[in-house]
């Protein structure tokens, strides 16, 4: 192997006979002779000068240097791009033939070693052969890289992908018909679809998937060296961000991610949008933690000649795919509020807060990874802005239709069904209401100190009494007053039913489930005395004479026929109201037998002797406690009866 002149020649004979050798070498190669001639030349030199004793060596080493660099020359110029372009003829060799693939990438490092060795004091010629023969492989590299890397990608199988993601629990807000119901009904809060909806899933640590065939890897290791070593890094890198880039592009189509410019996001409507939030999570979690993860992976491998070759290669690359969930994610974050978004916002916050130090770890890029917080920031105030929606939205509510019957109004079913779907999202929430201005003057209710309660705990509480108040407010809807403490029974139950049955327990805590019973205590009082006062009064004995002997059959008379019309006319209506819940219903229907059947077998029992020795003494007198009891049976069954319909038809 030929060294370098100025130092290998002279035979220790000190600086000045280096420069006399290579004075003379470069005189001889000015000349633009032929080579032979030139070697003459060197040779009569060194008869008339002992310092260039040593030119038979180089001569040697020159010839050597020729010797070699013909026979790397046949190879790579065999397999010049160039030529078979022209002759149309395929020039992949790797696939087809992995001997003369070894063979080229031999014949590249033999060129290389003679350039590491020429300097340019050598053989022009040999400078300039090495030179070209190394752009014309490095061109046939590059095909060759780019061949590779397309031919030998790997689909990614989204099927068996989300088969590996573990889904979390659902949260369901109640069976379909019910959610169809309250969304249908509950127009003030502008729901478009129904609450049905399932938290977001976890990917497990293990998932991995090629993104490149395995036995490729090594050839494209091998190619990157080459490339590195000859100076074409820049090329090299450029080829393999492009290929992968478009790679991870058909990556996200497959995984449902559509490109989207923001004001595509605003015109979407909700349910489409909300099948999209979904897939954006998920695929999210997949590229940080399976693609991304991978492609780092994967420029460590190809790469490792050069460390800032795998980091452009890894940001380039990764920038595209990321930068397009990004965008997704701003448009959702500055889109117009509304009640029904905050849970996929939430989803879409923690999936991007969990792959955010993945991200970071993974990602140089300072841009890039300024453009993740800010998107993150950004979910998070759209987060606590659309629940602030929500919670002036229940304040606002003021339909004025009353529910029929009495029963559970929508906004209650909504907003129960909804704070339990908050409960499961109260750690992200608590985060970001932590220190919130506005959340210190939500509270604003008589359930006890604030003091030592989570910000989502004080939320709730004030949600649910700003519910409570519009209920009442809904309750005044009812002319009848009997029906509007029904209407409040049902609905307070309604809500302490779902804090009992679900993890609001907790944060409300038993206080507060005891105050609200005992609320409903309090309304079941004044049904009673709202709904039976007018019909208990008809069994007093005042106004119907002094004493048993000397009452006014004609009071009596009226006393009954009185208690009669207002017994059936009581059936007729509240038989049409509905108490959904069957212990509250029971518990009614024994609160008033308690209190009507005693004064009636009472007021019968006194007077009724005066009736039944006359004529017609069933017109008055036309029900045994009995009959009065199983008629109180068909109270609160959502089904108006008559009630002379049954007696004709029992009779």
């Amino acid at each position: 192997m030929a060294t370098t002149t100025t130092t290998s020649l002279g035979g220790g004979g000190g600086g000045g006979d280096d420069r006399v050798m290579a004075t003379a070498q470069q005189i001889v190669n000015s000349l633009n002779t032929p080579k032979n001639v030139r070697e003459d030349m060197l040779l009569i030199f060194s008869s008339f000068d002992n310092r260039l004793s040593n030119i038979t060596d180089l001569i040697k080493q020159e010839s050597n240097s020729q010797s070699r660099m013909e026979e790397a020359e046949k190879i790579i110029f065999r397999w010049d791009p160039a030529a078979y372009c022209a002759t149309n003829r395929s020039v992949s060799c790797w696939e087809d033939s992995p001997e003369e693939a070894t063979e080229y990438l031999a014949a590249i490092d033999e060129v290389l070693e003679l350039l590491d060795g020429l300097s340019i004091q050598s053989d022009k010629e040999i400078l300039d052969r090495a030179e070209t023969a190394v752009q014309v492989a490095m061109s046939r590299l590059e095909e060759e890289f780019r061949h590779i890397l397309i031919s030998n990608t790997v689909p990614l199988d989204a099927e068996r992908l989300y088969g590996s993601i573990r889904r979390l629990p659902s949260s369901l807000v109640n069976n379909d018909a019910e959610i169809e119901e309250e969304f249908g009904s509950f127009g003030e809060l502008e729901c478009e679809s129904s609450c049905f909806h399932v938290r977001g899933a976890s990917l497990g640590d293990d998932v991995c998937v090629d993104l490149i065939k395995i036995g490729a890897v090594e050839e494209l290791k091998e190619i990157a060296e080459r490339m590195i070593r000859s100076g074409y890094e820049k090329e090299c890198v450029q080829v393999y961000s492009n290929v992968r880039r478009d790679a991870l592009d058909e990556c996200l189509q497959i995984l449902g991610v559509e490109k989207l410019s923001i004001e595509d996001v605003q015109k979407i409507g909700w349910t489409t949008l909300d099948e999209k939030m979904r897939k954006w999570v998920q695929a999210l979690k997949v590229t940080v933690k399976v693609l991304l993860s991978g492609e780092k992976k994967l420029c460590e491998q190809i790469f490792c000649a050069s460390d800032s070759a795998k980091e452009i290669c890894f940001n380039e690359t990764a920038k595209g795919c990321v930068m397009q969930l990004l965008n997704f994610g701003d448009a959702v974050a500055i889109a117009r509020r509304s009640s029904e978004k905050l849970f996929r916002i939430l989803d879409m916050y923690d999936a991007l807060l969990d792959v955010l130090l993945d991200l970071q770890l993974m990602v140089t890029d300072e841009f890039v990874c300024s453009e993740v917080k800010g998107v993150l920031a950004g979910l998070g105030e759209a987060a606590k802005g659309t629940f602030a929606e929500f919670e002036n939205a229940v304040q606002g509510e003021t339909s004025r239709k009353p529910m029929q019957g009495g029963e559970i109004h929508p906004l209650t079913r909504y907003v129960m069904n909804y704070v339990k779907l908050i409960v499961d999202y109260s750690e992200t929430l608590n985060s970001l209401l932590e220190g919130d201005e506005d959340e210190s003057h939500a509270f604003q209710n008589d359930d006890g100190d604030s003091a030592g309660m989570t910000p989502v705990a004080r939320r709730l509480m004030a949600l649910l009494s700003t519910m409570e108040s519009n209920l009442e407010e809904k309750s005044k809807l009812y002319d009848h007053g009997a029906m509007q403490y029904i209407f409040l029974m049902n609905n307070i139950l309604y809500v302490v039913q779902k804090v009992k049955d679900s993890d609001l327990i907790k944060i409300l805590g038993d206080h507060w489930v005891r105050k609200r019973r005992g609320k409903i205590r309090q309304f079941a009082t004044a049904y009673l005395r709202a709904g039976w006062s007018k019909a208990l009064a008809c069994l007093k004995d005042e106004g119907i004479g002094g004493s048993v002997s000397n009452v006014s059959k004609v009071a009596l008379k009226e006393r009954f026929k009185n208690f009669n019309a207002c017994f059936e006319e009581i059936y007729r209506v509240q038989t049409g109201w509905k108490v959904p819940d069957p212990q509250l219903r029971e518990e009614l229907r024994l609160s008033i037998s308690e209190k009507v059947l005693p004064a009636y077998r009472a007021f019968v029992g006194r007077f009724g002797s005066q009736l039944e020795s006359g004529k017609h003494a069933g017109k008055y007198i036309k029900y045994t406690p009995e009959d009065l009891e199983n008629y109180l049976l068909y109270l609160f069954e959502g089904v108006p009866l008559v009630l002379h319909h049954l007696r004709r038809k029992g009779t």
